[in-house]
């Protein structure tokens, strides 16, 4: 069967993004609409569905990297703070952000929270498997050599 490793991120992502949309537990907040996604950011996202793009590749990495917590998360989703004629600086990402989307998740039964950081169930395992051999399905021309890391 095919898993997560064998589709390329940004294919497997949108395509989980569009499954978690129609899951209830997964929803955007009243405040989603305006906020940035972190501090090094000037502006809020430009995409309408971009809380449910951040779900995914948030569940794509607790999937790929396993236990995870919210720093590591926030690190991830960080970048370059522009300080004017200072010198540029790493900042963290939105850490709201991501534990909320930890608790949709965990809400949903995809992921779990344990003493070592949330890690993905069985039933999230299966979906992300599924949406990736559907992403496979549809795409018949991805060669092995480009899909492995």
């Amino acid at each position: 069967m095919t898993t997560v490793y064998d589709i390329p991120a940004d294919m497997l992502i949108r395509q989980a993004a569009e499954e978690l949309k129609k899951n209830p537990a997964i929803q955007p907040p009243d405040w989603a609409d305006f906020v940035k996604t972190g501090v090094h950011k000037e502006m809020p996202p430009e995409n309408d569905d971009w809380w449910y793009v951040r779900a995914a590749a948030v569940f794509r990495r607790i999937y790929t990297d396993g236990p995870v917590g919210t720093q590591r998360m926030r690190s991830i989703y960080g970048g370059k703070h522009d300080r004017g004629s200072a010198p540029s600086r790493f900042k963290r990402g939105s850490g709201s952000i991501v534990r909320k989307i930890f608790q949709q998740l965990e809400a949903a039964g995809y992921v779990a929270h344990t003493s070592e950081g949330r890690m993905v169930t069985a039933a999230g395992r299966s979906f992300l498997d599924n949406v990736a051999n559907n992403v496979k399905s549809q795409v018949s021309g991805i060669s092995p050599g480009i899909a492995k890391y």
